[in-house]
């Protein structure tokens, strides 16, 4: 709908609700921002609950409250400490999905930032850093849980909204005052907190002709340069808005060593480090020789959707490398047993 049909049905609907003139164009000045935005009007506490089939009792004890409406858990990081995970409880991940699909959708993200975008594969992060004399990167510290309620509130609000939604909205975005990780909205909310870091670094990076990217907290540059100059200059940045960098996880690769983007290598042609993939050599080898049963009792695994889990971790080695003739026999494999297991049911 164009802000025009919406400006006739509205001025006759409010006027046979009593709306005097003031609040009627009160309130177009209000819509009409939102429409430029791309994103829905909503005007207070009850119509979003109408918006997103909740009532208001429930938004608001989802604000109060909101720990209650979390499930907590913790999942193992890859140097052995655990990281936790809120996950909205169904109710709430409706209404955190309705947000993200209406609203936080339609804002427009900085063209560096490459993690958790619809259409954009991890490839886009890799391809410009390809052999290239060096290659730098950069971790950035508590990512998530340094962007807090106020900054997104400070979101909602740079759309057009009130500030009694906009607040709403990022109360029912956050837990403990930040972006819980397992939230719907928090990783898009994370792009959009950055998008102008994003593009402040990306400037000085096209002035110094360095190339760079963002895959989530995982910054990446590549060309030649000053590394201490540039890790100044991206220290300085992300201060500004609150976040710091996690020293232990800057890493400078120079040709002749291996050079890793977000775990994959890219020194000439991206793929999956060697570790991971040498790990998938031997457990297919195991299958074929034991078969499928005989080697998960043999290394105790329990996983019920094993198979399933072996097929996303090859087919990602062939997201990065689609060539790679020895994985494709894997696939083919796997697929075959896979089909034979479900003809066994």
């Amino acid at each position: 709908m164009k802000f025009e049909q919406y400006k006739e049905a509205f001025e006759k609907k409010a006027s046979i609700f009593g709306y005097s003139e003031d609040n009627i164009q009160l309130c177009l000045i209000y819509a009409e921002l939102l429409f430029k935005n791309n994103v829905p009007v909503i005007y207070n506490t009850s119509h979003l609950s109408a918006l997103v089939g909740y009532n208001k009792e429930y938004l608001k004890n989802a604000t109060k409250h909101t720990p209650s409406f979390y499930r907590d858990f913790q999942i193992k990081k890859k140097n052995g400490t655990l990281r936790t995970i809120s996950e909205p409880l169904p109710s709430l991940k409706e209404i955190h999905i309705w947000i993200l699909e209406n609203i936080l959708a339609n804002v427009k993200l900085s063209p560096f930032a490459k993690a958790y975008r619809k259409k954009i594969r991890i490839f886009e992060n890799l391809k410009f850093h390809k052999n290239q004399p060096i290659v730098y990167t950069i971790d950035l510290k508590d990512f998530f849980c340094s962007i807090n309620t106020d900054a997104v509130e400070a979101i909602f609000k740079s759309l057009g909204y009130s500030l009694l939604i906009s607040n709403l909205l990022a109360k029912l975005c956050t837990k403990d005052n930040s972006l819980p990780q397992g939230a719907p909205t928090s990783p898009c909310l994370s792009n959009i907190f950055f998008k102008e870091t994003d593009n402040l670094i990306a400037n000085y990076c096209l002035e110094q002709k360095i190339k760079y990217t963002r895959y989530a907290d995982d910054l990446s540059f590549s060309g030649e340069f000053n590394e201490n100059v540039l890790l100044e200059f991206v220290k300085n940045s992300i201060e500004k808005i609150g976040l710091k960098i996690n020293e232990d996880k800057i890493r400078l690769m120079r040709t002749g060593s291996r050079q890793t983007v977000t775990g994959i290598v890219v020194n000439e042609k991206p793929q999956v480090v060697f570790y991971k993939r040498n790990k998938l050599r031997q457990d297919l080898f195991y299958i074929k020789k034991f078969g499928l049963a005989g080697h998960m009792s043999h290394r105790k695994i329990e996983k019920t959707n094993y198979l399933e889990h072996l097929l996303g971790q090859i087919n990602f080695v062939l997201q990065i490398n689609p060539d790679d003739k020895e994985f494709q026999g894997y696939m083919t494999y796997l697929i075959e047993l896979k089909k034979l297991s479900e003809i066994r049911d």
